[in-house]
């Protein structure tokens, strides 16, 4: 059988000026070299090696796969190409493998395998000729134990190259991690094979990736302490590959041999992998150094993600931070708008609110002043100019009362006392106060209470509710033109809660007008404070421009709820509002046969 080598690092020391060397290797089934043939310009030391196995020398580090390959070509006669790993002495060789039949036959019959090939030294790019013979025979037992120790490192130039490889290729700490122990771990058949990150402000190290066999329970997220972990804590101090002995407990299998290897970036330790090997399988030395090999560049490959990491974190963090900065300079800019706002609002709202108060204020003033200049031709006129200023006194002191009433709402020191108040009573001095008004400007005015056998009683303020209902009645009137105002009442009996307490329902009192409405853009500004829909409009019809807001809080403060609803300008409007219902009343029926509700 005949097989072609080449390899990527030095086997063996040579004078750079050779130029073909030749080296014959003859060894029994079990591995044991019977005959030793060396190139002339290599000083010969055949009996150094005579009767011993041929790792010793120069060979395939695995044995056992190398020898099922050479039956394989045996059995069927086809050339095989692979790679494995040689060692010449304790040096590993990679090598581009290629088997296949010789012709040779000794005189007893046995069929050889020979490998013809060369072996690329590094040092000098000496091509070396080698012939290897080796009996195509099973090998010995006591050969493949010791040759099963590497036996998962035939692959280890192509493997350990694409792991290496792999984690170079990304930047993401979670697939570095997972990419080590899968590679390491079936690169050599391990039993388990963790990383643990290392925090060096805490102390611990947390399993972020691990590799087991499917027999063995599962160790990911455990968090070890430094302190209680000498192995740990031994090769973080020394930067050294550390072998432990641990029994088992869980079986029979006997104790396993744990090896602990610090990865590190510039000398500073980022995490530790974790690799058991199977019950009663010793590490070799070779394998450690192979570990060593690749933790190197597993460690700097984590460094570079975890720097990696921080600055994407640390972008985020900047990009929230400016993000959250822009919310603020909105909120400030919406602020700021809402202030100039406001300022303009009182402005507008201090200017009419003087105009209004001057005019009843000049009114007074005006028919006393006739009054006392005997101005009046008779008792009668004289009565009439001062009924005039009784009313502007009245509208004055209205005006007063409001403008009172927002500075002690603004400044949360308005308290209103709640008792038990009849509608009735309600509704009958509403009508005295603004039936005279509606019917002088040519308004219908009606008022309906809903049909029931006894007296509906609210829980509320009588003098604030009074103040409201004239309020939304005296602006119903006010703004229209033509038609009238009707106001009603309706019974809602479903349970609420106020002030800790359960109620019976409450009752919606409705304010209607025909009048001139409000364009559905501009009702979002009926119930702001000193703001007024359209200014031009206040000054043709009066008023300060406080009654909804004043009458909002008043009902709210009242455990109930105002709505304004108008379809649009000259479309007329409703005002609505709640009260809460102190004792649910018997509601009369409505038809005929129909027994009263309960």
């Amino acid at each position: 059988m005949r097989s072609q080598l080449t390899a990527d690092s030095e086997p063996m020391v040579v004078p750079a000026t050779v130029d073909n060397l030749s080296l014959e290797i003859i060894h029994d089934p079990s591995g044991r070299i019977v005959s030793i043939h060396w190139p002339q310009t290599i000083p010969g030391e055949s009996d150094r090696y005579l009767h011993e196995s041929i790792t010793k020398l120069l060979g395939p580090v695995a044995t056992v796969p190398y020898l099922q390959r050479v039956n394989q070509v045996l059995a069927d006669g086809q050339p095989q190409q692979f790679q494995c790993v040689a060692r010449c002495g304790p040096h590993p060789v990679g090598l581009d493998f290629s088997l296949s039949v010789a012709e040779d036959i000794d005189e007893s019959g046995q069929q050889y395998l020979r490998g013809k090939g060369s072996v690329l030294s590094g040092a000098g790019s000496v091509m070396m000729p080698l012939h290897l013979h080796t009996m195509g025979v099973v090998a010995d037992p006591a050969a493949n134990a010791q040759a099963g120790l590497l036996a998962n490192l035939s692959n280890y130039h192509g493997v350990l190259t694409s792991i290496a490889s792999n984690i170079r290729k990304t930047l993401d700490l979670e697939t570095i991690w997972q990419q080590t122990v899968d590679g390491l771990g079936s690169l050599l058949d391990l039993h388990r094979c963790l990383v643990c990150d290392y925090s060096v402000a805490m102390q611990t190290l947390d399993v972020v990736a691990e590799f087991y066999q499917p027999t063995l329970e599962p160790c990911l997220g455990q968090t070890f302490e430094l302190s209680n972990k000498n192995d740990f804590r031994c090769t973080i101090h020394t930067l050294k590959p550390v072998l432990s002995d641990f029994d088992r407990k869980d079986t029979d299998a006997g104790p396993y041999t744990v090896l602990t290897v610090a990865t590190c970036y510039r000398d500073e330790p980022n995490s530790v992998l974790l690799l058991q090997m199977p019950p009663d399988r010793p590490w070799h030395p070779l394998e450690i150094e192979l570990v060593s090999e690749l933790t190197d560049q597993v460690g700097t490959a984590i460094a570079h993600a975890k720097l990696f990491q921080a600055s994407r974190t640390l972008a985020d963090d900047l990009q929230k931070a400016n993000e959250k900065l822009i919310d603020k300079n909105d909120e400030l800019e919406e602020a700021r708008r809402y202030a100039e706002e406001a300022s303009r609002l009182k402005s507008e709202f201090l200017a009419n609110t003087s105009h209004e108060l001057r005019t009843p204020l000049n009114g007074m003033i005006g028919f006393l002043r006739l009054v006392l200049d005997g101005m009046a031709d008779d008792p009668e006129e004289q009565e009439e100019f001062i009924e005039e200023a009784h009313k502007s006194a009245l509208h004055l002191l209205n005006l007063i009362n409001d403008v009172l009433d927002i500075a002690k709402i603004e400044a949360g020191k308005m308290e209103i006392d709640l008792s038990a108040i009849s509608l009735q009573e309600l509704f009958c001095d509403v009508e005295n106060f603004t039936r005279p008004q509606a019917e002088q400007r040519g308004l219908y005015f009606d008022m309906k209470l809903p049909a029931t056998l006894d007296e509906i009683k609210l829980y509320g303020n009588y003098q604030r509710i009074l103040q409201v209902l004239l309020n939304l009645i005296g602006n119903a009137i006010k703004f229209t033109p033509e038609g009238g105002v009707t106001v009603s009442a309706e019974v809602k009996t479903q349970e609420v809660r106020f002030q800790g307490r359960k109620w019976p329902g409450h009752i919606k009192i409705s304010v209607e007008d025909t009048g001139i409405g409000v364009s559905l853009e501009k009702q979002n500004r009926l119930f702001q404070t000193f703001s007024q829909v359209d200014g031009e409009r206040t000054r043709q019809y009066g008023g300060t421009g406080l009654g909804l807001a004043i009458s909002q809080r008043l009902i709210e403060a009242m455990g109930g709820k105002v709505q304004f609803i108008s379809m649009g300008e000259g479309l007329g409007s409703t005002v609505t509002f709640t009260a809460i219902l102190y004792q649910e009343p018997v509601i009369m029926a409505e038809a005929e046969g129909k027994q009263p509700a309960a």
